[in-house]
């Protein structure tokens, strides 16, 4: 049984007649990459967003359509949703992949994510206030 991704890049390569070799030409990714992608069954995790745009010029297919099929490949769900009112920069795909991936945590492991993100914040804080 195929995930999504293998679904749709195996529809894309034969419906254009393409090799794998010549995705990853296409795409200016390695073709050990697009093979692997195209015939691993159960991704262990998100591929890079490099990969992900390569794959998408490779496939000549919108970089969120490869996105949301990598997402499932890997058991994580992406939330469809347009950015905030007023927001003046389209949503990042990461932040979705980490949201939907937060989810798949504990409580308590959803507690140390948290404790670490303020961490973060904090320190962010500090240093601009130090500038």
């Amino acid at each position: 049984m195929s995930n999504a991704l293998q679904q749709l890049m195996r529809s894309r390569l034969d419906q254009q007649g393409w090799s794998y070799g010549e995705a990853a030409r296409r795409g200016g990714i390695p073709r050990s990459t697009v093979h692997h992608l195209a015939t691993t069954e159960r991704l262990v995790r998100m591929p890079q967003p490099a990969t992900l745009e390569g794959l998408a010029r490779a496939l000549d297919l919108p970089l969120d359509a490869i996105r949301r099929a990598a997402a499932e490949a890997c058991g994580i769900h992406l939330y469809a949703g347009e950015p905030p009112a007023g927001a003046a920069v389209a949503p990042d795909p990461e932040v979705d992949v980490l949201i939907a991936s937060l989810q798949k945590l504990s409580v308590d492991d959803r507690r140390h994510v948290a404790a670490l993100v303020e961490s973060l914040l904090d320190r962010g804080d500090h240093q601009q206030t130090d500038n």
